[in-house]
């Protein structure tokens, strides 16, 4: 089987309506989202889960109050100022809290432990275009990128199951943490850009980071002709930097009104101009790519 990450610079370039419309249009295959701090993909292909995991990040630290004594080492150490002193007794804010373990190793009492802290879900979904994993992290966790591994990983485990031929990613946006996890070890993604500037900056860092990992970038220009002599500057970018430019997405309103639907816009408006685009871009995509 063969995985295929959809990334882009940044939100809002159409990376997550692209991937809506591959999991339409790619046969035998199953489906992740690996953007967990902002899923949305769950959400337009109207999943309904099957299986829910708890996800735990990081050891956070909590105070045992029988055997605090109120020395205030703890709070004198902590860097990211998270024990308070709430009605007399030191607490740990478990939202400020790094988990770096200072304070469990300064505690001349012991009375600082090192507990399991639940950072998010990850889940099984059942959609009309196949199995899908995802997850979210609760707000102000961290440890993304481990649990993108974590899906990743449940990802191939499905596909296996299914004897699917792809693996299909809708990838977090830009350079971080979970897009290294996303893309790692990967043969191929699939970059969606704009033209714009930010655009060309954004698609500039990517295939560096591309290049880094050693993943072959097909390049997407998504909105082209809101300004036509940008996406030809960043075409001439993209061959320079031996990234293959596999097409150039018109705007379209029709795609408005599909997600407004809740449907691949692909499915919802089959011959449109957009449409068309797309089912171009994947054939020719396909016809370079092949599960192993």
């Amino acid at each position: 089987m063969l995985e295929l990450a959809v990334v882009s610079g940044k939100g809002g370039t159409g990376k997550t309506t692209f991937t809506a419309s591959l999991a339409a249009l790619v046969k035998n295959k199953v489906l992740v989202d690996a953007d967990v701090d902002a899923p949305d993909l769950h959400i337009l292909l109207k999943a309904t889960k099957e299986q829910e995991v708890p996800f735990y990040g990081m050891k956070k630290a909590r105070i045992v109050q029988e055997k605090c004594i109120s020395c205030g080492i703890c709070k004198q150490v902590c860097r990211f100022s998270a024990i308070d002193v709430i009605d007399g007794r030191y607490v740990v804010d478990q939202v400020a809290c790094e988990g770096c373990k200072l304070c469990f190793r300064k505690c001349p009492r012991k009375a600082i432990v090192m507990e399991d802290s639940l950072s998010g879900h990850w889940y099984v979904s059942n959609t009309p275009y196949g199995k899908m994993a995802h997850g979210i992290l609760e707000v102000g966790e961290e440890n993304s990128g481990k649990l993108v591994t974590i899906i990743r990983k449940q990802g191939m485990f499905l596909a296996q199951k299914e004897k699917a031929d792809y693996v299909i990613i809708d990838g977090p946006p830009g350079i971080g943490c979970p897009v290294n996890s996303t893309i790692t070890g990967l043969k191929y993604a699939i970059v969606i850009t704009e033209p714009t500037q930010s655009g060309l900056s954004d698609l500039e860092r990517l295939l560096d980071l591309m290049e880094h990992f050693n993943v072959l970038p097909f390049v997407v220009i998504n909105k082209y002709d809101l300004s036509p002599s940008k996406s030809e500057e960043i075409k001439e970018y993209a061959s320079k930097r031996g990234a293959k430019v596999k097409g150039l997405i018109p705007f379209d309103e029709t795609v408005v009104k599909a997600l407004s639907e809740g449907r691949p816009v692909v499915q919802y408006a089959p011959n449109s101009q957009v449409s068309l685009k797309i089912k171009e871009i994947w054939a020719s995509i396909e016809a370079e790519i092949s599960p192993s």
